[in-house]
């Protein structure tokens, strides 16, 4: 057998590691749009990705049917309030359509808010400037960016401001245009915080708000999640999407487990 060329060993390598890395990325999440429910998807299956900065995800589609009508909401309207259980992909689903509207030159820039609130439990006064500071409770948020744009371009876009983060208590008197605005674990804000925020959307933007009113770390009664999405169902040009247990991605195990608790 002939040996190989240097050159066609290169050619060989090169056609190789494209095509490992274009297998990563087609098999982990497919395209993004109002595709069919990935029903074949099994959470038992997944790999962990330990490279997501150098293979980000580059489209998402939804798992489940509940994702689904949430993605299909957020194209439709400009406001969306997703409600549902942990592990259904809230979050994340917002983020892609932030990302992907930036990307497309819908709007000029991403709006990131969630309430400064520990689970339970106190982690003192945090050192450092509001990005610092905020920086704690905004990870989840953080992760999404890194897996649909890549570490080092989220770092650029907060660096000229295109992703901002807007503490909750920083909102009022803020008209919000051209942007995509993602108010996450909205449980944790009470009904006049909530009603606030609502009224900061402006022209050509979307604001997507997630949470689950089952988590909240409020005091009972103050959570105004619930007492704004009733009200809200009113409104024809507002999406309201509910998902449930069997819209979960995480370990088949949190379904069951949230379903007893």
């Amino acid at each position: 057998m002939t040996k190989m060329s240097r050159k066609a060993q290169k050619q060989y390598s090169f056609r190789s590691i494209k095509g490992g890395k274009q297998a990563r990325d087609g098999g982990r999440d497919g395209g993004y749009g109002a595709g069919a429910a990935d029903a074949d998807w099994d959470p038992m299956a997944e790999t962990i990705d330990r490279n997501r900065d150098q293979s980000y995800v580059k489209s998402v589609k939804p798992r489940t049917e509940g994702q689904k009508e949430l993605m299909d909401s957020i194209l439709e309207h400009a406001m969306t309030l997703a409600i549902g259980p942990a592990g259904t992909g809230k979050t994340y689903l917002a983020i892609s359509a932030a990302v992907e509207a930036l990307e497309a030159e819908r709007i000029d820039r991403i709006i990131l808010s969630r309430p400064a609130m520990e689970a339970g439990e106190s982690i003192g006064f945090l050192p450092g400037d509001m990005h610092e500071k905020m920086a704690p409770y905004l990870r989840p948020l953080y992760d999404a960016l890194g897996d649909r744009l890549g570490g080092k371009r989220v770092r650029q876009y907060m660096d000229d401001g295109t992703i901002e983060i807007a503490p909750i208590g920083f909102m009022r008197g803020r008209t919000l245009n051209n942007a995509f605005i993602v108010v996450d674990e909205a449980q944790n804000c009470t009904f006049q915080q909530l009603k606030m925020l609502l009224s900061r959307l402006g022209w050509n933007s979307t604001m997507v708000i997630t949470g689950d009113p089952e988590q909240s770390d409020l005091l009972p009664g103050l959570s105004g999640l619930s007492q704004v999405s009733d009200k809200l169902a009113r409104c024809s040009n507002v999406g309201i999407v509910k998902l449930q247990a069997c819209d979960i991605v995480r370990h088949p195990l949190v379904a069951e487990m949230l379903a007893v608790l």
